[in-house]
């Protein structure tokens, strides 16, 4: 009878310790964060390693730039990546999204058939150019026209998506598209296609993906933001610092083949610090959205870019 009341004992003991673990980890705060499929939005597969006790990072993966700024408009996800152009369209509209971070700059590429006979940017003219509208990708482009005294109405402009774009030049549905990594390389990798050119030298330069919150966590949750946005800065530096790392992350969460995230990642810039350069930039890329009408008004960028909260050094 001792032993068996031991045992009980012993059970009920074993089992009240479970009940006191296990609300301790389920209270973990979950930051859900927005990416795209894409090698330069790749940071917040390396957020768990530099996070925190009592924090539990998700990622949410979105198709397109539009849809991870919906996303955080909606407050679906606590953070969310995606490339300028779509954070600058939500806040000219008046919508509550507002830059807290660069994530990373250049995966831009103009890629053509590599049997094309396209040697040079005016040689685009009165080809089919996969764009995706609303991009980064797609106001950078609209800016090499203009420097080359083109428009877009001297190329066939064709709607792809960014995961669709090699795709669509290896089956000959375009002559060439303005894309976002990995597809280039693996245009590359597979000999279809050729970098015409990474179109970085108009005065928006190589800035590209920015990380963005709701304005609610920015007034309501600014420990919450500072804590994710040095989450932020240290996964930036280890995915920068650790090639073989980077590169085996985008095969387990993205399917690429070796070669081809090592090519692009020569294409790629994860980065965390807002400086007056970039910010020179972003603004400057405000301004050709204005001009071209893609936006009514600019953002208040004095709201829009929040710099009080991004790590100093």
């Amino acid at each position: 009878m001792f032993s068996r009341r031991l045992l009980l004992a012993s059970l009920t003991a074993s089992a009240m310790a479970v009940s006191m673990v296990a609300p301790a980890h389920a209270a973990d705060k979950v930051i859900k964060v927005g990416t795209l499929k894409l090698i330069h939005g790749i940071t917040p597969y390396f957020y768990d390693k530099f996070t925190p006790s009592g924090y539990k990072i998700e990622v949410v993966t979105f198709e397109t730039p539009t849809d991870g700024k919906n996303a955080v408009v909606t407050k679906s996800v606590d953070f969310g990546t995606y490339g300028l152009a779509a954070a600058t369209l939500g806040a000219a509209a008046g919508e509550p999204v507002v830059i807290i971070a660069p994530q990373c700059n250049g995966g831009i590429a103009i890629v053509v058939r590599k049997d094309g006979g396209v040697a040079n940017f005016k040689a685009l003219k009165d080809k089919r150019v996969g764009i995706l509208p609303g991009s980064t990708q797609e106001a950078v482009f609209l800016d090499r026209l203009k420097a080359e005294g083109m428009t877009i109405k001297d190329v066939k402009s064709v709607r792809v998506s960014f995961s669709e774009m090699a795709g669509a030049l290896e089956r000959g549905d375009i002559d060439a598209y303005v894309g976002a990594e990995p597809g280039p390389s693996i245009s590359v990798i597979k000999g279809v296609g050729k970098v015409l050119e990474y179109p970085y030298s108009t005065p928006t330069g190589a800035v590209n993906m920015v990380m963005t919150t709701h304005a609610d966590t920015v007034k309501d949750q600014a420990e919450l933001a500072k804590l994710f946005l040095e989450i932020h800065r240290k996964a930036s530096e280890y995915a920068m610092a650790n090639r073989p790392a980077l590169i085996e992350m985008a095969g387990a969460k993205l399917g690429l083949p070796a070669d081809v995230a090592n090519l692009a990642a020569d294409n790629v810039k994860l980065t965390w610090k807002i400086d007056d350069d970039w910010i020179q930039r972003s603004k400057y890329y405000g301004s050709l959205m204005l001009e071209r009408k893609q936006i009514r008004k600019l953002p208040d960028y004095s709201r829009f870019i929040v710099t009080g909260l991004n790590p100093q050094s």
